[in-house]
């Protein structure tokens, strides 16, 4: 056992072979420090790789640094580090060539992890290039960032949530269901439910985006969400007649990688609390003029459920498997 251990990498992003050597550093060490290098140019912030490795590791200590140096001064790297610290460390944990010479200009014993990567046989580089064809490397916090949002929208009772369900089935992935629904058969189950109001607008689009960032840990490369709060705004303007600030501030920060629109082309199905069929088809519009207003890719979904079903899976495979076949998107 080592009292001091050090781990400096760019964890760029964090995958199961930094897992592994960081697992190794904590399990022969008292103490262990990760400093992560940031540069501003890197697509994925220091700051949120830096937040992963703390979750991911939360006995170690993780520490944000800016990587203005120069990555061939090992003496330099070595002489920094021991600032930082503020000690010079027991041991230095490395799966590269620099951990020799790093932990020489240290004065401290070097452990090689897993260099030549038969344990763990990822990289970087790879999972940024192709974080698909690496997800069984990644943890679920990874996972999140890199999983596609796909989102299900449209009027009352023309098939977002049969589309959702089947879609997170031939997938084999989750799907979030619309906390707007079940918010709204529990207000009218009430002795006196009321009007409705703004502020039961901005909870329901609250409450699924928080739905939607717990399932992005256990997704499988794809997120299915049946409505989100995008749609919220368009359920206040529907029962209020306005629209609102406050709930559009709730959903303009959430990113999506594709919407799909179910068109209003089949029967109205009343199961007991829906009350739109009068005013479907011109909901129906208003989603189709807010889907032009923005900038994430849209396709509408017309005819059966087997022909929707199959335009959606033609078009998510070409935009995010490569026209790999589904087997091996799964």
């Amino acid at each position: 056992m080592f009292k001091n251990g050090v781990v400096i990498g760019k964890f760029y992003p964090p995958h199961r072979g930094h897992k592994y050597l960081i697992d190794t550093a904590t399990n022969q060490c008292e103490k262990v420090t990760v400093f992560v290098c940031g540069k501003p140019e890197q697509t994925i912030p220091g700051e949120l790789r830096a937040k992963w490795l703390q979750e991911i590791h939360p006995t170690v200590e993780v520490r944000l640094i800016d990587d203005i140096y120069p990555d061939d001064d090992s003496e330099l790297w070595a002489k920094n580090t021991i600032e930082w610290l503020g000690y010079v460390p027991d041991a230095a944990f490395t799966s590269e060539e620099y951990g020799e010479s790093w932990s020489y200009f240290m004065g401290c014993q070097h452990v090689q992890v897993d260099k030549p990567r038969l344990t763990v046989p990822v990289s970087g580089t790879a999972v940024r290039n192709d974080p698909f064809g690496n997800w069984e490397f990644l943890e679920p916090v990874v996972r999140a960032y890199f999983a596609k949002r796909i989102c299900v929208v449209g009027a009352e009772s023309t098939g977002t949530t049969t589309m959702a369900q089947a879609l997170a089935e031939h997938y084999q992935t989750v799907w979030v269901p619309e906390f707007g629904r079940e918010y709204a058969e529990e207000k009218m189950s009430r002795p006196d439910p009321g009007e409705w109001v703004t502020e039961e607008f901005v909870h329901i689009a609250s409450r699924q985006n928080e739905l939607e960032d717990a399932a992005l840990r256990e997704a499988n490369k794809l997120l299915i969400c049946d409505t989100n709060a995008f749609a919220t705004c368009l359920w206040h303007y529907r029962y209020l007649g306005f629209r609102a600030p406050e709930v559009e501030a709730v959903a303009a920060p959430r990113p999506y990688d594709l919407y799909l629109l179910t068109n209003a082309d089949i029967p109205f199905v009343q199961d007991g609390t829906r009350d739109g069929e009068h005013i479907r088809h011109e909901m129906h519009r208003w989603f189709v003029d807010a889907l032009e207003a923005q900038t994430v890719p849209w396709l509408l979904l017309s005819g059966s459920h087997e022909e929707r079903l199959t335009t959606a899976t033609s078009m998510i495979d070409r935009m995010f498997f490569r026209k790999l076949s589904v087997s091996s998107c799964q």
